[in-house]
């Protein structure tokens, strides 16, 4: 049986014009779209990853 996981929210904080292509992978595997967008994640460890990837990119707390 899998254990319940938090969530996490992410908030894109800065523009991924001029960016490493990996690092644009990551924050639209995140989910995220547009400046000051924001969504809701699972907290796992691939989740997590990939925020502190781009953690210069994005605003995370958990909820």
């Amino acid at each position: 049986m899998t254990e319940a996981k938090g969530k996490i929210k992410v908030t894109q904080i800065k523009s991924v014009i001029g960016t490493i292509e990996k690092h644009r992978a990551c924050v639209r595997g995140l989910g995220l779209r547009w400046l000051n967008h924001s969504v809701v994640v699972l907290d796992t460890p691939e989740n997590r990853g990939m925020i502190n990837r781009v953690n210069y990119l994005v605003k995370a707390e958990s909820i």
